[in-house]
C-alpha cells in the first residue's frame, strides 16, 4: 500500500496507472508516470572535492587554466557565480569577466 502515490490535486490514495498515466479514481485526474518517476539519466558533476554541483552554484578555480588558442589565463581563486551543468566532456558552463567558457569540473571548488 505503501507505493501508491496520492493524487496531486486531491491527495486522495485511490490512483492507479493507466498506460503512460497515473489515474485518480476519486477526481478523475491524470497525470504522466514519467514526471513522478527519478530521473536515471541525469549527470552528476562533482567538484574536485567530490561536492555535487548544480546549476546556479558559486565556484572557485583550483588551478591556473590556459585557454586554448588564446593567450588568456583564467588564474587559480576566481570565483565564478552562476554556472550551468551541460552534456560533454567539459561539464560546466560560466560567464568570466574574460569571456564565456567550458571548464572541466575537476579544477572548479564549490564555495
Amino acid at each position: 500500500m505503501s507505493d501508491i502515490l496520492a493524487c496531486p490535486q486531491c491527495t486522495l490514495q485511490h490512483t492507479y496507472p493507466d498506460g503512460a498515466n497515473y489515474v485518480c479514481a476519486d477526481c478523475g485526474y491524470e497525470w504522466p508516470i514519467a514526471a513522478t518517476e527519478p530521473d536515471e539519466t541525469a549527470q552528476v558533476v562533482k567538484d574536485a572535492n567530490g561536492n555535487v554541483l548544480s546549476d546556479g552554484d558559486a565556484v572557485v578555480l583550483i588551478k591556473d587554466l590556459k585557454v586554448k588558442g588564446s593567450s588568456t589565463v583564467l588564474k587559480m581563486g576566481t570565483k565564478v557565480k552562476s554556472i550551468r551543468l551541460v552534456d560533454g566532456d567539459h561539464g560546466v558552463d560560466c560567464k568570466t569577466d574574460s569571456g564565456n567558457f567550458l571548464l572541466k569540473a575537476e579544477f572548479l571548488k564549490k564555495v
